[in-house]
């Protein structure tokens, strides 16, 4: 006689991404990008995030200079519809040559 009363395994499943993640889809999703305070680094950032999240909205963008004033912290709030999504978008901007950290 055999035992049905367990369920079956799948063993090959493929792993439910949203379940893996500690973060919600879609979600909005701050992300601090730090790099010299030079002209066209805000603009650099924002540009990068409108390519992700077209409903980016650039009036979010919360900027902080450092003590000396040399380097400066963008948070930028992109609305992060998947994991795949937000990696790119780090890969990007750390790519970039004004970026100099992304958190």
């Amino acid at each position: 006689m055999t035992d049905n009363t367990s369920p079956p395994t799948d063993t090959n499943a493929i792993p439910d991404p949203r379940k893996e993640s500690l973060i919600e889809y879609p979600s909005q999703f701050p992300i601090k990008v730090m790099g010299a305070k030079v002209d066209g680094f805000v603009h650099a950032v924002t540009q990068i995030a409108e390519q992700f999240d077209p409903t980016f909205d650039a009036t979010t963008v919360e900027l902080r200079d450092s003590k000396a004033g040399n380097y400066l912290g963008v948070t930028i709030t992109v609305t992060a519809t998947s994991r795949e999504q937000l990696d790119d978008l780090y890969r990007a901007l750390s790519a970039h040559p004004m970026v100099k950290v992304v958190l």
